[in-house]
C-alpha cells in the first residue's frame, strides 16, 4: 500500500477497468480525490451532475460519478463507511485564512493539488470540487447550515472505485483541523488490476 503523509498529496493514473482502493490508516481522516479524462483533461469529476443524476448527496456503493459531459468516469463498487461528501471545496490557505483565521496559513489539500496537477498542465483554476473521501457534513433540512464533523471511519476503513476510462487522480491526506477531528493523519491507497 502507498502512504500519502498527513498534509500532502499525490497525483497519478488510473486506467480503465482499474480499481483504486483508498483507506483510512489511522481512522478519521478525509482523502480528497479530483480526476480528470485522461486523453483530455477539460473533462473533469463533476460533484453538479453526480448529485443530480444520484438525487442524493449520500453517494456510496453503486452511485456512478460523472464528468462535466455526463460521461461516468468511476463507481463506488465497495464502501465501509457509506458517508462521505461532495459539496464542500478543497482546504486551501484561503479557507484557513478566512475561517480559521490563520495569519500563515497552510497550502491546504488545493495547494497540493494543485501542486500535484502542475506537471500534467493542470492550472488551479480548473481544480473544481473534489470528492471528499470520509469526510462526514451534514446539512439542516430547515435552514440549509452545513456542519462538519468527525469523520465516521475508523482505522482501516476504506473505499474501493472503478475506473470507466482512463483517468489522471489527484488524492490528499486532508489538511483541515475540523474535516479530521482536529489530528492530521495518513491515508493508503493502491490500484488493483
Amino acid at each position: 500500500m502507498n502512504v500519502i503523509n498527513p498534509r500532502s498529496g499525490v497525483s497519478f493514473i488510473l486506467e480503465k477497468g482499474q480499481k483504486l482502493k483508498i483507506t483510512d490508516i489511522e481512522g478519521e481522516q478525509v482523502a480528497d480525490l479530483m480526476c480528470y479524462n485522461l486523453l483530455d483533461k477539460q473533462e473533469y469529476l463533476s460533484s453538479g451532475r453526480t448529485i443530480d443524476y444520484a438525487e442524493t448527496i449520500f453517494l456510496t456503493k453503486g452511485h456512478p460519478f460523472y464528468s462535466n459531459r455526463s460521461n461516468v468516469m468511476f463507481n463506488i463498487i465497495e464502501d465501509t463507511v457509506g458517508r462521505h461528501d461532495f459539496l464542500l471545496t478543497p482546504c486551501s490557505a484561503d479557507t484557513f485564512r478566512i475561517i480559521y483565521g490563520h495569519e500563515h496559513p497552510h497550502r491546504g489539500c488545493f495547494g497540493n493539488l494543485c501542486e500535484a496537477f502542475k506537471s500534467h498542465g493542470i492550472a488551479p483554476d480548473s481544480i473544481p470540487i473534489t470528492f471528499n473521501v470520509f469526510m462526514h457534513v451534514t446539512v439542516n433540512g430547515e435552514s440549509g447550515k452545513v456542519d462538519v464533523l468527525p469523520p465516521k471511519s475508523k482505522a482501516g476503513d476504506y473505499i474501493i472505485i472503478e475506473a470507466e476510462m482512463d483517468l489522471l487522480v489527484g488524492l490528499t491526506a486532508c489538511s483541515a483541523e475540523m474535516s479530521n477531528n482536529y489530528a492530521f493523519k495518513p491515508i493508503g491507497y493502491e490500484v488493483i488490476e
